[in-house]
């Protein structure tokens, strides 16, 4: 347990319905190892695309972390791969589909999905190993584009959602349709994989006029179709919130709340005895991200190296099996 202080809502209300007060307030990160437990205990017992096996749950109650003060809500229960997070992270944003770009960088969490035995059980034999089709970052950068091969230059085709998203942050930041999809059933044939994290809103809280905060408040609430629990979610919650952070940082807003909304939240039978483990521990403080270099305004112009992640102190990585 942590005594944390509740930040007070520019308008004039109290946050959570109490204001500025010091409460004992359970660690973010409890919200997910309860959920965890949750599943194992009452879980139903399901049969999957990978042959592995699940138990799950339908739509848990959604998962809130704090932006707020430069936080980085990474799990610290087990080491995650920052660099993997990251990496990954700017793969999507320069709309890369091509797997073995990451491979390179010694990022691998792709390989499965890109591999050539993977891609002819999708009846994808004329792409060469490593295309996973219009996969996430084509979708946020060039929606509606039709897809060739992970080779071709397609700049200046189809909806940049990603670029329309923040020219609406800054232009207009009371538009509710500040929405980046990755769900596009017209490609889904095409795609090595269904995107599981599928779409996400972004709300602007603007301060009025007579608050003493100069800037306005930027959060993200993402909805996830299927949701690995062992595995996935500890990557998409830390990627979600890197995302708002740089989102804010090009549009002059401050980072401020992270909500995830699951659908199937799962967790593979094959991952139950290293998530046992993982519950018996304690959650830590988390860390903050600063930036190595001020003044980035384009959000393609971020590079691994730009992010500090600092007071990361977590519990030992926990092996977990990839089901591909």
């Amino acid at each position: 347990m942590t005594i944390i202080a509740r930040p007070e809502r520019v308008d004039g209300r109290d946050e959570h319905a109490l204001k500025c007060t010091q409460d004992i307030e359970e660690h973010e990160e409890h919200q997910y190892l309860k959920l965890i437990r949750r599943v194992l205990d009452a879980g139903d017992i399901r049969p999957d695309r990978t042959g592995t096996g699940t138990l799950s749950i339908f739509a848990p109650p959604s998962l809130r972390f704090s932006l707020a003060n430069s936080t980085l809500p990474l799990l610290t229960t087990k080491r995650t791969f920052q660099r993997g997070i990251i990496e990954e992270l700017l793969w999507f944003i320069h709309g890369s589909t091509d797997s073995t770009l990451l491979t390179k960088k010694g990022v691998k969490i792709w390989d499965g999905n890109g591999s050539r035995a993977f891609l002819d059980s999708r009846g994808l034999h004329h792409r060469r190993t490593g295309d996973l089709g219009p996969v996430y970052g084509f979708q946020w950068r060039h929606f509606g584009a039709e897809y060739v091969d992970c080779d071709k230059d397609y700049m200046g085709q189809g909806v940049d959602q990603l670029r329309e998203c923040i020219e609406k942050i800054k232009s207009n930041p009371t538009d509710r349709r500040i929405i980046l999809s990755a769900w596009n059933p017209k490609d889904i044939p095409q795609m090595a994989l269904p995107p599981c994290h599928m779409i996400c809103q972004f709300y602007v809280s603007l301060p009025p006029p007579s608050s003493p905060l100069s800037k306005p408040r930027l959060s993200c609430l993402m909805y996830q179709r299927s949701a690995d629990l062992g595995l996935g979610i500890p990557f998409n919650i830390a990627s979600y919130a890197l995302l708002t952070h740089m989102i804010s940082h090009v549009t002059d807003t401050e980072a401020h709340e992270l909500i995830i909304q699951l659908g199937d939240a799962h967790v593979y039978r094959d991952h139950v005895e290293a998530l046992e483990e993982q519950l018996k521990r304690e959650p830590r403080g988390f860390p903050t991200l600063k930036w190595a270099r001020e003044g980035i305004e384009d959000i393609e112009d971020f590079v691994y190296d730009d992010f500090l992640v600092e007071k990361y102190d977590p519990h030992p990585a926990i092996a977990m099996k990839m089901s591909v």
